[in-house]
């Protein structure tokens, strides 16, 4: 099942706290979408939050669109900041919904201080899981602390 980032944040609010600052942390991320004969494709992208959703835009016609067009799957992993990864590793799995009205998209435009900006295609993130991987304060084991529906929040210590 596929919520909301405002849900997944209310269900999920210190991991959720966590994840959004990891992806704000910088611009640039990469997403994974299936491409048209089921392959995974990386592909770089930005993420941002907006009226509490996380959203992406990509140009028309670039194979990132095609692919979530033809089928919403994702995963998106965040940019590290470090190489001791400090503040951890962010990852997000879910689905996206193509937004298409354009009152709202509009709005998303002057958001991001592109109002009138070139065409886009402009998707809402639908998130089914998250996870943090952090190294331990004493720097002996990983800690990764992981999110669905389902199974709600969990840690596991990794030595």
């Amino acid at each position: 099942m596929n919520v909301l980032w405002v849900e997944f944040s209310s269900s999920s609010a210190e991991l959720a706290t966590a994840v959004r600052a990891r992806f704000e942390a910088n611009l640039h991320h990469v997403i994974a979408t299936l491409g048209r004969g089921g392959s995974p494709r990386a592909s770089g992208t930005e993420v941002r939050w907006w009226n509490e959703d996380i959203w992406l835009g990509s140009m028309p016609g670039s194979r990132k669109s095609a692919d979530l067009k033809r089928d919403p799957r994702y995963s998106i992993h965040s940019h590290p900041d470090t190489t001791e990864l400090l503040d951890g590793d962010a990852k997000l799995a879910g689905t996206v919904e193509l937004v298409d009205d354009a009152t709202e998209r509009q709005a998303y435009s002057a958001f991001i201080g592109h109002p009138g900006s070139d065409p886009y295609d402009l998707f809402r993130l639908m998130v089914s899981s998250a996870s943090l991987v952090k190294i331990s304060d004493d720097h002996t084991h990983l800690v990764i602390t992981s999110w669905t529906e389902t199974t709600g929040t969990t840690t596991i210590n990794r030595y």
